[in-house]
């Protein structure tokens, strides 16, 4: 049985990247965009805990922490505005929302 390595975890890490970016690029519902950015900086966060437990160092997991705040905070403005929006135009396609366009 092999040991968990760090080269897993980026692997890992890749992958649910990987997917976030595609679903921020191939999607059109703007929920759907914003589950995938939270992804995506939860890929970011599996890597630092990586290297942070590698490296036998607590800073990459002290900045998790606050990436974690600054996920949870950006979640609940970005469902404020989507639902906003929501009542407003009653979809939530990203393109339709032309309202701060010039």
């Amino acid at each position: 049985m092999t040991p968990i390595t760090p080269v897993h975890y980026m692997v890992l890490s890749a992958a649910l990247f990987i997917i976030g970016v595609i679903g921020v690029m191939t999607r059109r519902n703007i929920i759907v965009i914003l589950m995938s950015i939270e992804l995506m900086l939860n890929a970011v966060n599996i890597n630092l805990v990586a290297f942070s437990n590698l490296w036998q160092n607590a800073a990459g997991q002290v900045f998790v922490i606050f990436v974690i705040c600054v996920a949870a905070a950006e979640a609940a403005v970005g469902l404020g505005i989507i639902l906003a929006f929501y009542r407003n135009k009653e979809t939530v396609n990203i393109d339709e929302m032309t309202l701060m366009r010039w």
